[in-house]
C-alpha cells in the first residue's frame, strides 16, 4: 500500500475499536478521549471511531445517533449543544471533537466511519490537511464518497475503505464467479472493513481475499475480540483486526511477528 495511512505499522494492522475501554477501568465511554488514548496505549497506532454533528455543526466521535447507550440520555447527537456535550462527557473520558484528536494525537492514524448524512462534507473539511493518516469509511458509499470530494477539493488524499453497496457489488460478482469484476469493483478503495458473518450468512471468505489482495485492497475484520479467533483469521491472511480489545489483539499480533 502506497497511501501513508497503511505505514503506520505491519499487517495485520489492529485497529482500536472507538478506542480501547480496559476491563478495569471506570467511567471511560467508548469514543472519548480517554478511550482513544487507552488505544494508543494498548499498542497499536491505529484508532476506529465514528463522526456525527452537534447542533452547533461540530463533529465530534460518537457511535450512536442518540446519547442513550452512553449518557442515559434519549437525545439524538444533533439535537444537543456542543458544550453541553462536553458536560455530559466529562465524567465519561472527555468529549472527543475530530479537531481536537488530530492535534492530541498527531502519531495515530485513524479510521473514520461517517455515521451521519450531515457529517460528511465537514469530517472532509476538517480532515483534508491530516488526509495522509486518515482512512474514511461509511456504510453508505454516497456518504463516503461526499467526504472524500470534500478532502479532495481541499487538497487530501485521505484513504478509504468500501461502502455497504460496493462490498454488496464484490460479494455478488464472486457468487457467480467473476472474479475480475469483483476486482473491478474495488476500483479506487484500498480496504474491505467486512464482518465475518452478517446475519448468519458467511461474508470472509478464501475467495475474497485472494481478489481483494490481488486488486490491491487489505481486508479488516470486525468485530474481533477472542484471541482464538484473531489467531484464526490471521492464519487465513486478514489483513487487519479492528477490535474492542487492542491489548489482547497486539499480543496475539506479537505472536506472528
Amino acid at each position: 500500500m502506497n497511501h501513508p495511512w497503511f505505514l503506520g505499522e505491519s499487517t495485520p494492522r489492529i485497529l482500536a475499536h472507538r478506542g480501547f475501554v480496559p476491563s478495569d477501568s471506570e467511567n471511560i465511554a467508548e469514543n472519548s478521549v480517554a478511550a482513544l488514548a487507552a488505544g494508543r496505549s494498548a499498542g497499536t497506532v491505529y484508532l476506529e471511531s465514528d463522526c456525527h454533528l452537534t447542533a452547533d455543526g461540530d463533529v465530534v466521535l460518537f457511535h450512536d445517533d442518540d446519547l442513550q447507550r452512553v449518557a442515559g440520555d434519549p437525545r439524538p447527537v444533533a439535537h444537543v449543544r456542543t458544550r453541553e456535550l462536553v458536560d455530559i462527557m466529562s465524567t465519561r473520558g472527555g468529549l472527543a471533537l475530530l479537531p481536537d484528536v488530530l492535534r492530541a494525537f498527531p502519531d495515530a492514524r485513524f479510521n473514520l466511519d461517517v455515521k451521519a448524512d450531515a457529517a460528511a462534507q465537514p469530517v472532509g473539511a476538517l480532515i483534508a490537511r491530516e488526509s495522509h493518516r486518515v482512512l474514511l469509511t461509511s456504510f453508505s458509499d454516497q456518504r463516503r464518497e461526499v467526504a472524500l470530494r470534500a478532502a479532495r477539493d481541499r487538497g487530501g488524499d485521505p484513504a478509504t475503505s468500501a461502502g455497504s453497496r460496493t462490498i454488496a457489488g464484490v460479494l455478488a460478482a464472486l457468487a457467480v464467479r467473476l472474479p475480475r469484476l469483483a476486482a473491478r469493483r474495488l476500483d479506487g478503495v484500498q480496504a474491505l472493513q467486512i464482518p465475518e458473518r452478517h446475519r448468519g450468512v458467511r461474508i470472509l471468505s478464501r475467495r475474497l481475499l485472494d481478489v481483494a489482495h490481488r486488486a490491491g485492497a487489505e481486508v479488516h475484520v470486525w468485530t474481533v475480540n477472542e484471541p482464538v479467533d484473531m489467531r484464526r483469521l490471521i492464519d487465513l491472511g486478514v489483513t487487519g483486526i479492528v477490535t474492542d480489545r487492542a491489548d489482547l489483539a497486539v499480543a496475539e499480533r506479537a505472536r506472528v511477528l
